[in-house]
């Protein structure tokens, strides 16, 4: 009788950590604190299999066009990786922009940007040659707390965030991603 009352209390309060940290990154990720900042880092997704963008990386990158259009960023970061269905992603992105009249000059591509850590990683080494001093860190809702935690982790404090207000179903099973990778990352 002990062992069940346990697991249920234990079954309670693991649900109510997750509603709890699941509530958090949706507040955190859609809150923009509209802050200005040196670099915009722009997270890649999926490039469709006939080389269109996704509609979620579309809708990122017109939120990073945005912020450097109305002065938030000075330069942006693409940050992505190569696709199984074949294209760089951080090619691809800057294609976009510079479509949207952002100078080549403005937008730094990453392809190395496999996942988040990578993405980071990739970002801080820069810092030296681009002389950046702040992030504001462009991706889906879900995906911005954890993003930050690493910039943290990094010991890069001068860091915000903003996503495009779009929204599909399979951002149910990112929040349960999110949720796990935060405690694992």
């Amino acid at each position: 009788m002990r062992l069940y009352r346990f697991a249920k209390i234990s079954l309670v309060a693991l649900l109510l950590w997750f509603i709890g940290h699941t509530t958090y990154i949706v507040i955190d990720g859609l809150t923009d604190e509209g802050k200005t900042a040196d670099i915009a880092v722009i997270l890649g997704s999926k490039v469709n299999a006939n080389g269109t963008l996704s509609g979620r990386l579309e809708q990122r990158l017109a939120c990073g066009l945005q912020l450097y259009l109305n002065g938030r960023a000075k330069k942006i970061i693409v940050s992505g990786g190569l696709g199984k269905e074949g294209f760089w992603e951080g090619s691809k992105m800057k294609d976009f922009l510079i479509r949207h009249h952002v100078p080549d000059t403005a937008i730094i591509v990453d392809n190395h940007g496999d996942n988040t850590l990578a993405t980071v990683k990739n970002t801080l080494r820069l810092r030296n040659s681009l002389g950046y001093n702040s992030v504001v860190v462009v991706s889906q809702y879900f995906h911005l707390t954890r993003t930050k935690m690493l910039f943290r982790k990094q010991q890069f404090t001068s860091i915000s965030s903003v996503s495009p207000r779009y929204f599909e179903v399979r951002d149910a099973y990112a929040l349960l991603r999110e949720f796990a990778a935060y405690y694992i990352e």
